[in-house]
């Protein structure tokens, strides 16, 4: 491939990842709830990365809960639930790193298996955690079913992606405290 083409290739993807930056922008200031602006965060992230499976997992009560996915059963939402010290998400939270594993991410030693989740046999799993206010509120996994290498530019995408989720969730919270204070 030619030096010009692979250039090319770069800024469309690059101009891609802007346009979806600006998409979760714009869902911020949505009067939508929660919960359907993680869905559809779940899916762009999706269609972007072409991954078979996006999660977010939220913080609860010292617990991540699963509380977003592309799955079109949604009957784990908020039933799947994780310690701080279990898996591969719990680890990421707990360390505040993002985790990159191009193949047999169930054979990892950190992993949990929920025999619920069909993605837990996936090969490769992306997460990054989600940071509000300089704490961790969650974690946004993306998993593929076949072995994937994950780009540093895809890494920095959910990193941000992961970001603008933590201040979308100080924005719900501060729109349920403020809701029927005079503006």
């Amino acid at each position: 491939m030619s030096k010009v083409r692979e250039l090319e290739i770069q800024l469309e993807r690059a101009e891609q990842q802007l346009r979806l930056f600006q998409q979760v922008s714009r869902l911020m200031t949505r009067a939508t709830s929660f919960d359907d602006i993680l869905h559809e965060i779940v899916e762009l992230v999706c269609d972007f990365m072409a991954c078979d499976s996006c999660l977010i997992y939220l913080a609860e009560d010292g617990e991540l809960v699963l509380c977003a996915s592309n799955a079109p059963a949604r009957g784990n939402l908020g039933r799947v639930k994780l310690r701080l010290d279990e898996g591969l998400t719990g680890w990421v939270a707990r360390e505040r790193r993002l985790l990159a594993i191009s193949r047999e991410a169930y054979n990892d030693p950190r992993f949990k298996f929920f025999k619920d989740l069909p993605e837990d046999t996936f090969e490769a799993f992306l997460s990054a955690p989600i940071i509000s206010q300089g704490r961790v509120v969650g974690v946004i996994n993306v998993q593929h079913r076949l072995t994937h290498s994950h780009s540093g530019s895809d890494m920095e995408m959910l990193s941000t992606i992961g970001e603008q989720i933590g201040c979308l969730l100080v924005l719900s919270r501060l729109s349920r405290e403020t809701a029927g204070a005079p503006v």
